[in-house]
């Protein structure tokens, strides 16, 4: 295969949208870790893998997130059978010599640049999660993704004593059809684009 035939195009991306409501579904834990499979496969620089995840299913922990997200976002991250803290390892060039080992000393580069490890921890977690929302909807997951929360209060409550920064969370499972909000507009690609 050289193409995507355009049921995948339309699964993936073209026709996929962003929820809010779910059915009352369980999601498999083996779906999950299939979800992780596909997505750690995408490109990252050095191959870099920052992204770490905490799966949340439990109450008790539900009821920790739900203060610290904004209030138009409590209801439908409550409501999803699994919510995805999305973070970003700031150590994660300790693993460099396991995953880079085309250059040895790629994680001396890191070492005392905190402004480096920032910018490329971010950078390679966001693609890592944008490949985590694509893989999910090829293992036939919906996603509803946001960025509307106190990310102090997550990173405090979540990852306290860890070098995980929180990124983004997406809320995942199978969507009720009934609370989809229309499709909005996108840019086109004669504004978005430039060729020189």
């Amino acid at each position: 295969m050289t193409r995507a035939d355009p049921d995948t195009l339309d699964l993936l991306l073209t026709e996929a949208r962003t929820h809010y409501g779910w059915q009352d579904r369980p999601v498999a834990d083996e779906t999950l870790r299939e979800m992780y499979d596909i997505a750690k496969m995408g490109p990252t620089s050095m191959n870099q893998q920052p992204m770490r995840i905490l799966f949340i299913r439990s109450a008790e922990a539900k009821a920790k997130l739900e203060p610290l997200m904004m209030e138009g976002n409590r209801a439908k991250t409550m409501s999803a059978p699994v919510v995805a803290i999305v973070g970003y390892d700031t150590n994660f060039y300790e693993k460099l010599p396991e995953l880079f080992p085309p250059v040895p000393k790629a994680k001396q580069m890191y070492e005392g640049n905190d402004a480096m490890i920032e910018d490329h921890g971010f950078r390679n977690g966001t693609l890592q999660a944008a490949y985590l929302m694509i893989a999910a909807r090829a293992v036939g997951l919906d996603v509803g993704p946001m960025s509307g929360f106190d990310k102090g209060g997550v990173d405090a409550a979540f990852f306290a004593g860890t070098a995980i920064k929180t990124n983004f969370i997406i809320n995942l499972g199978y969507a009720d059809e009934d609370k989809l909000f229309r499709r909005l507009p996108r840019i086109p690609f004669e504004e978005a684009t430039t060729t020189v």
